[in-house]
């Protein structure tokens, strides 16, 4: 049988310690597994492992490469294969540090869940032993605002996970966010309506669970001996529910990401932008830092006319905007290698198709408390093509000048 693996990843300490610490009350025979990456500037990273009643070992990993998140991953499997051997787990909990995005330790787990050496069972083989049955982000829904708009770099704040790491809080934040199926909620007095719809609509298909405060952190009430035992509520169910990795990482594609749709209420408000006409590179690179800090996230695909075959991401957070090529168009592509595409991204394609252009366009999404709209829509309108550019045609559009080339590192 496969030990069940569960992730909680997020930059909210707090309430990352108060999933886990919920984990292990509710599920008999859970253990949870956390490397610290801040110990890294001495060479090392620090594992510990512990149950409800305290820790249970502690160990340290020497660095890779210079580059604590490298360690964890070498270290994190053997020490998962060594607790399914054990046999005496039900649960691992994986509780990322700070800065661990849960997609990367994610499909770690998983690659070494289906791997195998000479065969199925033979000397080495990890197949079948590991199983993802969990992936949750942890937050605090007070602090959502605050950490989409820091534009600090992590190296910064020292959470930077290696030398070479150049994420900000706000895009690294955004990523565990969005990611993550399930997303443990704390019950922080400090929140309100905006704060809570802003989380539902940054990430609307998302299944949230209600967390309770710690008891040194909650309203004064029971606790102690005298206290009710947690009961198995709907976090030790999401943990065990299954997880597929795959579906997960077709879902952050940018050629056919699960985005927000319209939506406002309490104050915030998602603008959902889609046009089947291309961008002039140089009104769009000049309009920029405006739309960039129009909105707390901005996310989606768009379409430049001097690069009409490349599909390009559009990922914003925290004032800082990173763009770069996806790949092509499937328009671009010719019949015969749409076959070697994964399903989920024909589907996509098919829902955007147009008679002329294809599955070419701007499908941009911002999602913001007090989005100026009006304002938004106007100026993404005054960077697509004029009537007569659009009327010159793909020949001419690739000859306007590439403003884009430096940001794309061409």
């Amino acid at each position: 049988m496969s030990l069940a693996v569960a992730i909680v990843g997020g930059l909210h300490a707090e309430a990352r310690r108060a999933t886990v610490d919920r984990l292990l009350a509710e599920v008999p025979g859970s253990v949870v597994l956390h490397h610290d990456l801040a110990t890294a500037a001495a060479g090392t990273v620090v594992r510990t492992i512990r149950d409800a009643t305290g820790i249970l070992s502690a160990g340290e990993a020497p660095l890779v490469n210079d580059c604590a998140c490298c360690a964890l991953r070498e270290d994190l499997v053997p020490e998962l294969l060594r607790l399914a051997d054990d046999g005496t787990t039900r649960l691992a909990v994986v509780e990322l540090w700070d800065s661990v995005e849960p997609k990367a330790m994610a499909e770690v787990v998983a690659e070494a869940a289906g791997a195998t050496g000479s065969g199925s069972g033979a000397p080495g083989s990890t197949r079948g032993r590991l199983a993802v049955t969990g992936v949750i982000t942890a937050l605090d829904p007070a602090l959502l605002l605050p950490y989409l708009g820091n534009g600090d770099d992590l190296a910064e704040r020292g959470l930077a996970a290696a030398a070479t790491d150049q994420r900000t809080v706000a895009d690294t934040f955004a990523r565990q966010l969005e990611y993550a199926p399930v997303l443990a909620v704390l019950d922080s007095p400090e929140a309100d309506d905006e704060d809570r719809e802003l989380l539902a609509q940054l990430h609307p298909t998302a299944r949230q669970v209600a967390v309770p405060l710690p008891p040194a952190a909650a309203d004064p009430g029971p606790t102690g001996r005298g206290a009710a035992p947690f009961r198995r509520s709907a976090l030790a169910d999401a943990a065990l529910a299954g997880f597929d990795v795959e579906a997960a990482a077709a879902a952050q594609h940018p050629a056919c990401a699960l985005l927000p749709a319209e939506a406002d209420a309490h104050g915030v408000t998602t603008l959902v932008w889609h046009r089947r006409r291309p961008f002039h590179p140089e009104r769009l690179y000049a309009a920029l830092e405006d739309l960039t800090c129009a909105a707390a996230r901005s996310r989606g695909r768009f379409w430049l006319a001097d690069k009409p075959d490349t599909l390009l991401h559009w990922d914003a957070a925290g004032g800082a905007l990173c763009v770069e090529s996806a790949g092509p168009w499937l328009a671009s592509l010719p019949d015969a290698a749409w076959e070697l595409l994964p399903p989920v991204r024909r589907a996509a394609a098919a829902l955007d198709w147009h008679p002329e252009h294809g599955d070419c366009c701007q499908h941009l999404v911002f999602t913001s408390p007090g989005l100026d709209r009006d304002g938004l829509e106007s100026l993404l309108e005054s960077c697509l093509l004029t009537d007569v550019e659009y009327a010159a045609g793909r020949a001419a559009w690739k000859r306007l000048p590439p403003a884009f080339d430096t940001l794309l590192e061409v």
